[in-house]
């Protein structure tokens, strides 16, 4: 009876737990990097990052703004032949969750000026310390992972690429052209290989925790502490607390029985 009743309580358990943390690896043009995914604090937009990843929507998309020693942002456009770059659709918009801060390193959710809750499918990598701009700017940006290992070797070289289609704030689209016979005026007559496109992002590791090793800062800027929503892995260990206090109490009436 004991034995039936523990394997389906494992089994329950299995269906209701979450992973913690994952590790993705973004594969590009310009090179191979991993980021540890922060399941636990920001689940709704790992979540929205992940449906994202499995949609394969990432995949063919460019790197589409640097902004020197800010940020190097992609994930909501591709090339197809011609500029302006074809916007990609999206999916519904996902809750701020503006847990950490944006220090060098870490990526975040893009937005919509003055709207907290419009991330969709954009993100961005911290070149820098970016705290004391982002970190209180409309509502926080949500810090959802981090760079590791030298990863950012390979996102710092994407952001020494040759800028064109530049704003007039200097922001850009990274090329990689010989600049000896080919100018960001000729950008339209480019291909896609002289753009930085995302081949693919894969898990590579979904195990229940993953950011042993981190320490990610929090973002202390707000005004309001933001909390996030209580993950089901709450609720498993509920269970599983219940669970062992049935256990508990059958041995006892048992042992009751027997003296008796």
């Amino acid at each position: 009876m004991l034995k039936t009743l523990f394997s389906a309580a494992l089994l329950f358990l299995g269906y209701i737990s979450i992973v913690d943390a994952t590790v993705v690896e973004f594969k590009t043009s310009q090179g191979a990097f991993q980021v540890n995914l922060f399941d636990q604090s920001t689940p709704k937009t790992v979540e929205n990052f992940l449906n994202y990843v499995d949609e394969q929507h990432y995949t063919n998309a460019v790197i589409h703004r640097v902004a020197l020693s800010f940020v190097v942002q992609g994930g909501g456009f591709t090339f197809e032949g011609d500029l302006p770059l074809t916007r990609i659709d999206t999916n519904s918009p996902v809750i701020n969750e503006p847990v950490y801060s944006n220090v060098k390193g870490t990526i975040a959710m893009a937005k919509l000026a003055n709207n907290p809750d419009s991330a969709t499918d954009q993100w961005f990598f911290n070149l820098a310390n970016n705290a004391n701009n982002l970190d209180k700017q409309n509502g926080g940006f949500t810090v959802f992972g981090q760079v590791i290992g030298d990863g950012m070797k390979v996102i710092e070289k994407i952001a020494q690429l040759q800028l064109c289609d530049k704003s007039s704030n200097g922001d850009g689209i990274p090329v990689a052209i010989d600049s000896t016979v080919q100018r960001c005026a000729d950008i339209s007559g480019l291909s896609i290989e002289n753009f930085v496109v995302i081949e693919h992002i894969t898990i590579i590791d979904s195990s229940s925790v993953t950011d042993a090793d981190l320490s990610p800062t929090k973002n202390t800027l707000l005004s309001q502490v933001f909390e996030p929503e209580k993950s089901s892995s709450g609720g498993a260990m509920a269970w599983l607390s219940l669970f062992v206090l049935f256990i508990t109490a059958h041995r006892k009436l048992n042992t009751t029985i027997r003296l008796d």
